[in-house]
């Protein structure tokens, strides 16, 4: 099955290593996502997601997430959850 694109990197926060995404889909932690930009691209697992500083388990479509990754993550990046 195909990665679906579930949203947007709008902001990243590169000193605490957080991207918030404008998702167009569900996300939820645990989530396996591949992050892309150009020829950037990198997998990471969904460990922590704030919505408005609260931690949340799961965000839906519309919502504004923040969500910690491993590696740096460029504004306008898209992100895909991989099936």
């Amino acid at each position: 099955m195909a990665d679906k694109q579930i949203g947007k990197v709008t902001h990243y926060y590169d000193k605490i290593h957080v991207a918030v995404v404008k998702l167009t889909d569900k996300l939820s932690t645990g989530d396996k996502v591949k992050v892309v930009k150009g020829d950037n691209e990198f997998t990471d697992v969904v460990g922590s997601m704030q919505i408005n500083k609260e931690n949340v388990s799961s965000a839906k479509t519309g919502e504004e997430v923040a969500i910690m990754l491993s590696k740096a993550a460029k504004e306008g990046s898209l992100v895909f959850k991989v099936e």
